[in-house]
């Protein structure tokens, strides 16, 4: 007797083909970014291990030696350990900046699997490389910055690919929440990052390197078999980032009103398919490829200096929690490596709390800029509170760090993501789709600037104190809100003209 269809099957055989397409799509990527996060995330977890608390372990057991930093690992075992916890930081962030701004000008024009896959392949090298020293008994420094260097610039092949992916495959109807959801993939890495980091930082910390250069390798190689980049390569529908409708008093199309308008009966993952067979069938036919975007024209998108811009901020104040709150748990909380690691993830499980919010209130609203603007007003006053109360109880801390976790990654997630799609598909570029990977590169490179200065002024700063690190995060969150002020403005004429425009009509 033969069983019946498996559920799951029968759930995949009901979803029309480009639904499919789209879900794997969804899947590989976050999957892929994921990974890249994982990679990055125990350098912070190790830190701890790299230079512990050799007094509270006892006495030297090989000598009758008084050092404090007996079990500490050269080169990080003098008293300039932050320093040089900041040089590692910085060595990975400043290649990776740097890199981004290239890195998307390859993305348009060398095939994205092969990019993506190949990127992913070499971080795993990197990233064991660096675990690879723990076995291997280094102590010079210039390996681990090296290493760093070479990793930050690969890890650069990552973002544009994987948006440029997605912004492929899904238009604008509800981009800012399934963005916003599928950014979940930065907390998840840097959760299962934590935590695989956590599970051998006490007994082999090399370990805490060379697994997750193992997993974003194998995940490499599935994205390498398995990537669509295009729904054309597949015969699906390509989605319509802008209507050919009618706009109203505040700038916002028919299409933006009503995401579902652009809906076809492809089933609920085909938001901005065609909605007639003849469209459909016309997409398909051979256009003439349009030329990619040059880097001063993608600058000229409207909107692309100012979200740049406060991404720098923004992202400052969130790397620095990336690579600083694990050793800040320690010294304040006074943890244990694994302990502080495990709580530091709570910050990412806010952040993926605050990035579904942001796409849904940014989708409901149709304010990119005045969503992030809030978020980020908000988020200054519980930094400070965090600082001074977050340490006063462990129900105090857990909710703290949610709550500024979800403040702070709102904004970054929110930017690197939806805006940068949006942004990528602007209606000044007529159609051409080519500036995608480029405007994202350019936000997201701009981003990591400041990525790279908020860790290295936080190793810089703490030794005055952890009180003037959080000055300097809050000071960051202020200017990140003001750089997106004429954004806010524009928006808000925008709201406030239809209404304007209704209360004359009823006056009238």
């Amino acid at each position: 007797m033969r069983a019946a269809l498996a559920p799951g099957v029968r759930l995949l055989r009901a979803l029309p083909r480009d639904s499919r397409y789209r879900g794997l799509t969804l899947v590989l990527t976050f999957l892929s970014y994921a990974s890249y996060h994982l990679s990055r995330k125990p350098i912070s977890i190790v830190k701890s291990q790299l230079h512990p608390n050799c007094s509270a372990l006892g006495p030297n057991p090989h000598n009758d030696s008084n050092s404090t930093t007996w079990c500490s690992w050269v080169p990080f075992d003098g008293d300039n350990y932050k320093e040089l916890f900041g040089a590692l930081d910085n060595a990975f962030l400043v290649a990776y900046a740097i890199g981004m701004f290239i890195s998307g000008i390859f993305g348009e024009r060398l095939p994205l699997r092969y990019y993506l896959s190949g990127g992913m392949v070499l971080s795993g090298l990197f990233t064991a490389l660096f675990g690879l020293g723990y076995f291997w008994d280094i102590h010079v420094l210039w390996y681990f910055i090296v290493v760093q260097v070479c990793n930050g610039l690969v890890q650069t092949t990552g973002w544009p690919a994987v948006v440029a992916c997605v912004g492929n495959w899904f238009g604008k109807g509800k981009r800012g929440l399934i963005m916003g959801i599928w950014n979940s993939h930065t907390s998840v890495g840097n959760i299962l990052g934590s935590l695989i980091a956590g599970a051998w930082v006490s007994s082999a910390w090399g370990l805490s390197f060379v697994v997750p250069g193992i997993i974003i390798t194998v995940v490499g190689i599935i994205c390498f078999f398995f990537l669509v980049e295009y729904p054309e390569d597949v015969d699906c529908n390509p989605p319509l980032h802008h209507m050919a409708a009618d706009e109203d008093p505040g700038g916002v199309t028919t299409s933006e009103k009503d995401p579902e308008a652009v809906i076809s009966n492809e089933g609920p993952l085909s938001l901005s398919g065609q909605s007639s067979v003849d469209h459909s069938k016309s997409s398909k036919e051979p256009a003439e490829e349009p030329e990619a975007i040059s880097f001063l024209g993608a600058l000229r998108i409207p909107g692309v200096v100012e979200f740049s811009l406060c991404l720098l901020f923004a992202k400052l104040v969130s790397y620095t929690f990336l690579y600083w709150l694990p050793l800040y748990i320690v010294n304040v909380a006074h943890f244990g490596a694994k302990e502080a690691g495990d709580l530091s993830t709570l910050f990412d499980v806010g952040g993926i709390l605050g990035g579904i919010f942001a796409g849904l209130i940014s989708d409901y609203t149709g304010g990119r800029a005045t969503t992030c603007c809030v978020m980020l007003v908000v988020a200054a006053p519980m930094l400070f509170l965090y600082n001074h109360v977050g340490q006063n109880g462990i129900g105090i801390s857990v909710a703290m760090l949610i709550i500024c976790g979800a403040l702070v990654n709102g904004p970054y997630a929110l930017i690197t993501t939806a805006v940068s799609a949006d942004l990528g598909t602007h209606e000044s570029l007529k159609g051409n789709a080519k500036a995608l990977s480029t405007v994202t590169a350019i936000i997201d490179g701009t981003g990591s600037i400041g990525a790279a200065l908020g860790p290295l002024l936080a190793g810089l700063i703490s030794p005055t104190g952890w009180n003037n690190v959080f000055y300097m995060l809050i000071a960051a969150d202020v200017l990140a809100c003001l750089l997106l002020a004429r954004v806010v403005v524009k928006e808000a004429r925008g709201w406030c003209g239809p209404m304007a425009r209704q209360r004359g009509f009823k006056e009238f």
